[in-house]
């Protein structure tokens, strides 16, 4: 389930609510409550599903994963991962239809990786990000009126993960340097992205301590795996790249919400960061 990285789609909808202020004007604890666990069990069910189609490749490439180390069979995940997309869905739909749709969206996108997409250069890690930018969606989705306005948003964690998706393609074999230029621009164009709204919301200072933790983490493996573009530097770029979305979505929290706030987003990082201690993230 990667629990490290469930806990990185939180803060993308944690992001998404403070888009709306809710945080500081209209305080809900059970719809925002609710929407986490629901982005949570998505992403879980998500990730379960991958390792399900990933099972007769995983026997040769990933043999500590569940399946192929025979924890689990084929059955059992496709159970758990059924019964996690499920309670996604359904956690979202009780907070009305349009975050039940969007709940719906994020599973088939989901599946729609783990299934084909993640075999295209392209599409894969578009299809990837496109699932990122829902989870935000979904978040903003706690006040519905609020998609109308703030719906581009979901730009930036698609242009994030698909630069992440990007460089992931060596992560096992190692790889050329292409991919990871492309990457480094599609972070510093998200990072301007940021940039433009601190400014516009008089926020820049505040924005800019947490961006510029995410450029330590984020940028640090990154030019390490540009220097020396092996496997094991590039995994190290990709669990950078997808525990720093954190810091990213805590910059966000900034922008639109308190300080306060954003710095609970910020701190999911340690909890992340445990977890990854236990559980692998990629």
């Amino acid at each position: 389930m990667r629990p490290a990285n469930m806990v990185t789609s939180v803060a993308d909808v944690l992001a998404g609510i403070a888009v709306t202020h809710s945080f500081s004007s209209n305080f809900e604890w059970l719809r925002i409550a609710a929407l986490c666990a629901s982005t949570a069990c998505l992403y879980g069910g998500g990730v379960v599903y991958n390792d399900v189609f990933d099972a007769d490749l995983d026997m040769i490439e990933r043999p500590e994963r569940p399946i192929p180390s025979g924890a689990v069979t084929v059955a059992e995940a496709k159970r758990l991962g059924f019964v996690l997309l499920l309670v996604g869905i359904m956690l979202a739909g009780f907070m009305g239809t349009l975050p039940g749709l969007i709940a719906v969206a994020i599973a088939l996108f989901a599946l729609l990786y783990d299934k084909w997409g993640k075999h295209n250069s392209f599409i894969g890690p578009l299809n990837m990000g496109i699932c990122r930018g829902l989870n935000l969606l979904l978040g903003i989705s706690i006040i519905p009126t609020f998609l109308n306005e703030w719906y581009f948003l979901a730009a930036a964690p698609v242009v994030y993960i698909f630069a992440i998706t990007l460089i992931s393609r060596g992560e096992v074999h190692g790889g050329g340097k292409r991919n990871l230029y492309i990457a480094t621009i599609l972070y510093t164009a998200v990072i301007a992205f940021i940039l433009h709204f601190a400014l516009v919301n008089d926020r820049l200072y505040v924005v800019l301590v947490f961006l510029a933790a995410f450029v330590y983490m984020a940028f640090k493996p990154l030019l390490a795996a540009i220097e020396k573009p092996t496997g094991a530097n590039i995994g190290k770029s990709v669990k950078a790249g997808v525990l720093a979305l954190i810091l990213l979505d805590a910059a966000w929290t900034a922008t639109f919400d308190s300080i306060f706030v954003a710095v609970i987003v910020a701190l999911l990082l340690v909890a992340s960061f445990g977890l990854a201690e236990v559980f692998a993230v990629t």
